[in-house]
């Protein structure tokens, strides 16, 4: 189990257990990129989300205070009893996968729908590519239904997930680039800018591998000289402060926080080229999926 599975500890505690080494080298890359420390009076963000066994609890109450229909878990197995407790709720459960193992081991805990998602997706994320993976696990699985993910945000990709057998799309970054996102203005010009090959799985984020812009953060993470990144949930911790000073501090031409600023996403981010409503990309990607399989039904007549 990770740490962030142990229900005694705390914030505090969890802080306890940075080496100093990590935090001197945070420091020394913020520096580097002259990075101001932030004003007096502001503080970082020092959520830990609900990477800790209390903290996802805490989160599943919340939304089951709501009139929801679905609740999906993204890091691993959902507990047993909080799967029951949605259960009796009339809630349906659904949880990512990245591996054939895991997607059993969702189905054995009891959750309704199987989120098969390949190493292209972006954040928290495996190594199996999404045309090997979503077959597997539909086979695997069946008749629980499957959810493609990972590298999926058009309407071929999305006729491509349905022919290896999953019965929907489940997309993420290809949100990111439309007119309701919040992505922050820094990352937003970089989204539009990248190519397939501007991301890379990296633990420098999160502690786990998780798929994001390739940025000077990343790399120096991954230079042999860094003390390596920590196990969840102690990188987002160690990373709080100089995560809010990045972006407090991004918009400066006397400052080389632009450089650091970064976002979790798949390569489908190579596609993502202006910004548009949601509405627009739906339509976009309905029309191109009846285009898409028209053209397979057309294939079948000849």
């Amino acid at each position: 189990a990770s740490l962030a599975d142990q229900p005694a500890f705390d914030k505090a505690a969890f802080e306890a257990m940075i080496p100093e080494r990590h935090r001197a080298f945070v420091e020394e890359v913020l520096e580097r990129y002259r990075v101001p420390k932030l004003p007096a009076g502001e503080s970082p963000y020092e959520g830990l989300l609900a990477w800790t066994h209390a903290g996802a609890r805490s989160q599943v109450e919340i939304a089951l205070a709501h009139p929801i229909r679905l609740l999906v878990n993204a890091l691993g197995t959902p507990p047993r009893d909080v799967i029951d407790q949605v259960h009796a709720r009339g809630v349906q459960v659904a949880a990512l996968c990245g591996s054939v193992e895991h997607a059993r081991r969702h189905v054995e805990a009891g959750v309704d729908i199987i989120v098969a998602q390949g190493s292209e997706a972006g954040g928290h994320t495996g190594e199996i590519g999404t045309m090997v993976l979503i077959p597997d696990v539909v086979d695997a699985v069946a008749p629980r239904p499957v959810l493609a993910a990972g590298g999926i945000g058009c309407g071929r990709q999305i006729a491509a997930a349905l022919a290896l057998g999953a019965e929907g799309a489940w997309m993420g970054s290809v949100w990111l680039a439309t007119t309701e996102s919040d992505l922050h203005p820094v990352a937003m010009t970089k989204v539009l800018q990248a190519t397939s090959r501007d991301t890379v799985r990296s633990r420098s984020m999160t502690g786990k591998p998780a798929r994001q812009l390739r940025t000077r953060w990343t790399e120096a993470w991954d230079d042999p000289a860094s003390p390596g990144p920590l196990p969840m949930p102690l990188q987002f911790l160690l990373n709080a402060d100089a995560t809010t000073r990045i972006h407090r501090y991004a918009h400066l031409e006397t400052s080389g926080a632009k450089e650091l600023v970064g976002t979790p996403i798949g390569q489908i981010v190579g596609r993502m080229s202006r910004v548009r409503p949601v509405r627009e990309l739906v339509h976009e990607m309905m029309t191109e999926f009846v285009d898409a399989v028209a053209r397979v039904h057309a294939l079948l007549e000849e």
